[in-house]
């Protein structure tokens, strides 16, 4: 879950470089580095932390034209200048960039020195750069495919060698893309580092391999057979990847999801029937089992309820990095939803590959047009919802939702039965519902003045309110750091109501649903022992106003939109608590936007 940007072209390698890599460094921060290439050789700079770090290294050098960079989430190896990226062979003649994981690194290396190539970092990335050392005759791109032909694992790798003009580069489970501009190409992990200069890209897919000069550009199998591959136009623009004014691109991001909302659902609700273009047969099917990770598995389990509800259809939940693991029972008559922001989340895309060979129908959720996921599946749903740069997902998690309803009403139409036309009007004022939850925002912002020196945090939720609870905590915690759980509130006296008292908030997601009763019996047991309650309602409930210390109201809505309009307080209060805390709230520590490695 590295960022790679390749130039060669015209214009200084340096601008382009840099502006590419803040444009990638939500992909990682650890540390950040890049090197040009001329007739003389190579030059190179590194620094610890983000991308500003290394912009401070360089002064001048603008007369490269031609150059790699990389910004890194460390791990083989802890931050540091030695083990940034750019990796060299021992004589500095050659340069790579990696995004992945070598397994076999061990072996390579071992092999490596045992014929007396020197390592100075501790990564897995260098044995690269020896390996194409090794088989180096004076044909680079021979040297570059047999040493990527050695190489067990994911990866995304990019290399240059002094004196020569040429970028070589190869992906196989990692994502990598081709930008064509007139007389400049570029290589990135994702499109917005290239977007200032074109929108003209290529998807490379595995196993690909791409060389470049200043004629062009030629696309290969590693087999060395010629292949062609579609350039496509990109419909994004660099207004939605800034900031807008907003201190924080989280912050952006939540203010977006009326916006995002109703682009995800626009064209899908029609004369009150659903469209979508997903190929399913009815009753070619069984059951649904849905595969994620981290924020995208909680939308799982909010999509159980609501398939099971809707369409009265069997769904299972799998986390995808265990999935693959079990021995999971797939059939033809299964449907896999892999769901995924970015489409490109490693274990994710593992899991759907062992569905596939289990027979499963395909398909999936996402937001990344052309990602691995997206080109991989049968058929699948976009959320539309727009870049999302913040590394904790927002408006992604809320648009997932949405899809997911869709779905169940889509599956639901599917069997013939009939659609509730009440839900689908709300639906589609979904969007002015959320307005009125992010216009109380400042007052969420003094709430989390109160809270900012807390230690422990509990969220708790029924029914559909209990995942909603999970990303309620998941969200403080990446942010804030604040050790938090979240629970079916029942569950609190098989254990966690020993964790209560005066300094424990709890925050309970308390909107009218059948279980209302439940939770006001819950929140009586939090009172009696003395710890801090936090209610979102959507009614004026005096029986919990009488018991809460702090009321959050939200418009009330269908309880099957409840999740979306009850999330949106919590994502509010984790951003304001981490704010207050002077943390950076885009670039969480330890954490990646896009995990692409297991």
């Amino acid at each position: 879950m590295c960022g790679i940007i390749a130039y060669l072209g015209t214009r200084p390698a340096k601008e382009v470089l840099l502006a590419g890599l803040a444009k990638l460094e939500y992909r990682g921060y650890d540390s950040a580095g890049l090197c040009f290439s001329d007739k003389n050789g190579l030059l190179s700079f590194k620094a610890v932390g983000p991308v500003k770090n290394l912009v401070k290294t360089i002064e001048g050098n603008d007369k490269y034209s031609l150059g790699i960079a990389h910004t890194r989430w460390a791990t083989h190896g802890e931050p540091s200048e030695i083990n940034a990226h750019p990796h060299f062979d021992c004589q500095h003649k050659i340069a790579i960039v990696h995004n992945g994981i070598i397994e076999n690194h061990n072996a390579l290396k071992e092999m490596l020195i045992k014929e007396g190539h020197k390592f100075v970092s501790a990564t897995d990335s260098e044995v690269i750069a020896h390996l194409i050392e090794k088989f180096d005759e004076g044909n680079l791109e021979s040297a570059f495919i047999k040493a990527i032909n050695l190489l067990q694992g994911s990866f995304a790798v990019v290399a240059i060698q002094a004196g020569s003009r040429r970028l070589l580069a190869t992906r196989r489970s990692s994502p990598l893309i081709i930008g064509v501009g007139k007389e400049e190409f570029f290589i990135a992990s994702d499109v917005p580092a290239v977007l200032a200069y074109t929108n003209q890209v290529i998807y490379l897919q595995d196993n690909d391999f791409v060389s470049i000069d200043d004629s062009g550009y030629k696309i290969k199998t590693l087999a060395g057979k010629e292949i062609k591959r579609e350039l496509e136009g990109v419909q994004m623009n660099l207004e939605e990847i800034e900031k807008g004014g907003f201190k924080h691109f989280m912050l952006k991001e939540i203010m977006e999801q009326p916006i995002t909302l109703a682009q995800t659902i626009a064209g899908r609700v029609v004369n009150d029937k659903i469209k979508i273009s997903l190929q399913i047969i009815p009753g070619s099917f069984d059951r649904i089992v849905m595969a994620a990770c981290g924020t995208s598995w909680h939308s799982a389990l909010i999509g159980k309820y609501l398939i099971e509800e809707i369409a009265g259809v069997r769904v299972e939940v799998d986390y995808a990095s265990e999935f693959r693991y079990r021995q999971p029972l797939i059939s033809s008559r299964d449907i896999f939803l892999a769901i995924s922001q970015s489409g490109e989340t490693a274990d994710t895309l593992a899991a759907l590959r062992e569905a596939k060979a289990g027979g499963a129908q395909t398909a999936a959720l996402v937001n990344i047009v052309g990602s691995t996921l997206a080109r991989e599946v049968d058929s699948g749903i976009y959320l539309h919802a727009g870049p999302e740069i913040g590394v904790a997902s927002t408006k992604a998690f809320s648009s997932q939702i949405a899809g997911l309803l869709i779905f169940a009403l889509y599956l639901r139409q599917l069997s013939g039965a009939s659609l509730d036309k009440g839900l689908l009007m709300e639906l589609k004022n979904l969007p002015k519902a959320v307005e009125a939850v992010l216009a109380g925002a400042d007052k969420i912002a003094s709430l989390a003045q109160q809270f900012k020196k807390t230690n422990n945090f509990l969220f708790l939720g029924r029914g559909l309110n209990f995942p909603v609870a999970l990303e309620g905590a998941l969200k403080l915690k990446e942010i804030s750091y604040i050790h938090a759980e979240g629970y079916p509130a029942a569950e609190i006296k098989h254990g966690p109501i020993a964790l209560i008292d005066e300094d424990m908030p709890v925050l309970f997601i308390a909107t009218k649903n059948l279980l209302s009763d439940k939770i006001l019996s819950n929140m009586a047991e939090v009172k009696a022992r003395q710890g801090k309650i936090i209610a979102v309602v959507d009614r004026d409930f005096q029986d919990i106003a009488a018991l809460a210390d702090h009321l959050l109201v939200v418009p009330s809505v269908h309880p099957l939109l409840a999740p979306i309009i009850n999330n949106i307080p919590l994502q509010l209060l984790a951003y304001y608590i981490a704010d207050a805390r002077g943390l950076d709230v885009d670039r969480p520590r330890n954490l990646a936007k896009s995990v692409t490695v297991e």
